[in-house]
């Protein structure tokens, strides 16, 4: 008598039910993080740019509540970021554009939250 060896369909539609399941759980937590990863990117250019604003008042002796930089002001104090025309060269990767501000005011992200850097009292 000859035996066939194999699967059953109920044997491989219990494994992909529980391949789906656990796919079900981990891809909203890898989303997540994804997002949470961008943010934290995002956070750090801002704390970037708002060094470089610093360091240009210091360098220029400008006033806290001197007016809006440009790029061109603080471009050589972003250090390992090549600038093109008007462009930071920095990135968000929300696809999210940066504001540069006056000094006395936190560089800003057009996401919005959770794109902020939060300043201590200046």
């Amino acid at each position: 008598m000859k035996q066939n060896k194999g699967f059953t369909l109920v044997e491989i539609m219990i494994v992909v039910a529980i391949i789906a399941l656990l796919a079900a759980i981990a891809i909203p937590s890898f989303m997540k993080s994804r997002t949470d990863s961008r943010a934290s990117s995002c956070v750090n250019n801002l704390r970037l740019i708002d060094h470089a604003k610093q360091q240009y008042a210091t360098a220029q002796q400008q006033l806290p509540d001197s007016t809006v930089l440009t790029w061109a002001n603080i471009g050589p104090y972003l250090k390992g970021v090549s600038l093109t025309n008007s462009d930071s060269g920095l990135i968000c990767r929300e696809n999210g554009t940066y504001s540069i501000n006056a000094v006395n005011v936190p560089p800003t992200c057009s996401i919005g939250d959770p794109h902020i850097l939060k300043v201590d009292a200046r």
